[in-house]
């Protein structure tokens, strides 16, 4: 063997034994598919297996000393329970969204990860969304002037046989997708004085999911509404996320691919010039970068970029919002 291909066969081998062992809790959440995909083709990561909610497979999974991070990809109803089970377990976790249906549960389990130490990182979609994040940058750093209003639309195409199960809860598209907009609105935001939920059950269907929601969240001197409907056709070309201050304006639309972001300024500031421009990205591909973050956090021992402070304003928002805060 050549010395290059010996090196590079010793490259190889040393970051396959850097793999991180990974299993997945259930199955059944709509992003779990697309995971689950992504963690068989990552090199940084090694797919133990995906276990049932619960019975032996799901035991052998939280058993496994070599395992270091659990997935919960379980539905909505058992998000903290199965959370819980794995960092009992000593794992650290990624949680898909929402990570429960009300607050007690989600603050114990944030407080039962700072005791033993591991990190819960949340499954919002678009945090890791290099677009969203130019806007929370833009915001952050006062480039926009002061934020007087923030508005997004997150809507779909619900078909009859999945409304049921939407249904359970009173949120209904504003806990099911609303909160992936919530999130960055919190975070830029902080908690609002005052949130007021729009939930509407306006399909012409046998049911009552809450499929045509919106929610305004009110700032001292700003505003929020984040609206998420179940019932628009080409529904993903019109999903948008929008800042606006008084030095000008950040629109993403549509949020995916997310290639062409849209800032306006009355004076230039920071990388951008006064006037409209077009930024232009790499497509985006969800899931991917959250993956590498948790890697590298478990790898080196160090804090996810969102704080589980963060997080706790964020799903108190989502609770609120959605109507389901008591």
């Amino acid at each position: 063997m050549r010395r290059r291909e010996f090196l590079s066969a010793s490259l190889a081998a040393a970051a396959a034994e850097d793999r991180i062992r990974i299993g997945v809790l259930g199955s059944s959440h709509p992003h779990a598919e697309a995971k689950i995909r992504i963690l068989k083709e990552s090199p940084r990561w090694e797919l133990a297996g995906v276990s049932n909610d619960d019975g032996p497979t799901r035991d052998a999974l939280l058993g496994d000393p070599s395992i270091r991070v659990v997935a919960v990809e379980s539905g909505v109803q058992r998000h903290a329970e199965h959370a819980r089970l794995a960092l009992e377990a000593g794992k650290h976790v990624h949680l898909e969204k929402p990570p429960s249906d009300n607050m007690r549960d989600f603050r114990e389990l944030a407080a039962l990860a700072r005791r033993k130490n591991l990190l819960v990182q949340l499954g919002y979609m678009w945090r890791y969304h290099p677009a969203i994040n130019a806007i929370l940058e833009a915001a952050r750093k006062g480039w926009l002037g002061d934020v007087y209003l923030v508005r997004g639309t997150i809507n779909t195409i619900t078909p009859a046989g999945e409304r049921p199960g939407l249904a359970v809860f009173p949120g209904g598209l504003m806990l099911e997708l609303g909160c992936h907009l919530i999130d960055p609105l919190v975070r830029m935001m902080g908690l609002p004085a005052r949130i007021t939920p729009f939930l509407g059950t306006h399909g012409n269907f046998n049911d009552r999911l809450a499929d045509n929601t919106a929610a305004v969240f009110e700032y001292p001197r700003a505003m929020g509404i984040v609206s998420s409907s179940a019932l628009q056709a080409n529904a993903f070309q019109h999903r948008n996320f929008e800042v606006f201050g008084s030095n000008g304006t950040a629109l993403l639309r549509p949020i995916e691919p997310g290639t062409l972001l849209s800032i306006d300024l009355v004076k230039a500031a920071g990388p951008y010039i006064a006037g409209v421009q077009q930024v232009k990205f790499a497509p985006f591909g969800r899931y991917v970068a959250d993956f590498d973050e948790l890697g590298e956090a478990v790898r080196l021992s160090r804090p996810l970029a969102v704080t589980p402070e963060e997080d706790l304003k964020v799903h108190e928002a989502l609770l609120r919002a959605s109507g389901m805060w008591s």
